[in-house]
């Protein structure tokens, strides 16, 4: 058990290195799922807003938090689901925009569809399927270099 508490500096830094479970080029930090934490005693209080109420992937995550700061000494924890306010991709990091993007994936845009191509750059892009591999991804091409990319839906 830890008998010196960490800062809450360090431990968002810790939380800052897990990757989201259905996108590992972002962080849970960047991603923005992380809301908040706290000491309450002893206590570690992690609030978490999943992406959407019915995300398949919060358990994951919640292991995961679990996990990476049972392994840094942290015993006693609380992982709390928060769903008001609901996640929207506003929260996204512009670090984790520029990450989803050198990923492949065409960050949210307020317009409702990419800017342009994550692999050529090119803003000739069609839909394929407003439907993609998980529910806040739909389908998209580029019709310059012809490649297929998930963009993330705004929410």
């Amino acid at each position: 058990m830890v008998t010196d508490k960490p800062s809450l500096d360090t431990v968002w830094q810790w939380l800052d290195a897990l990757p989201d479970p259905e996108i590992p080029a972002i962080s849970l930090t960047d991603l923005g799922i992380i809301r908040d934490l706290r000491w309450s005693g002893d206590t570690l209080e992690v609030t978490v807003t999943p992406t959407y109420s019915g995300c398949p992937a919060t358990q994951v995550i919640a292991m995961d938090i679990e996990t990476a700061l049972n392994d840094r000494g942290i015993e006693t924890l609380e992982i709390k689901t928060q769903l008001s306010p609901a996640w929207t991709t506003d929260w996204l990091t512009e670090r984790g925009r520029a990450r989803l993007a050198d990923y492949g994936i065409a960050p949210p845009q307020p317009a409702g569809g990419p800017s342009a191509c994550p692999l050529c750059k090119s803003s000739n892009v069609e839909r394929i399927s407003q439907f993609g591999s998980t529910p806040c991804k739909a389908q998209w091409r580029c019709t310059d270099c012809l490649e297929p990319f998930d963009y993330f839906k705004c929410i």
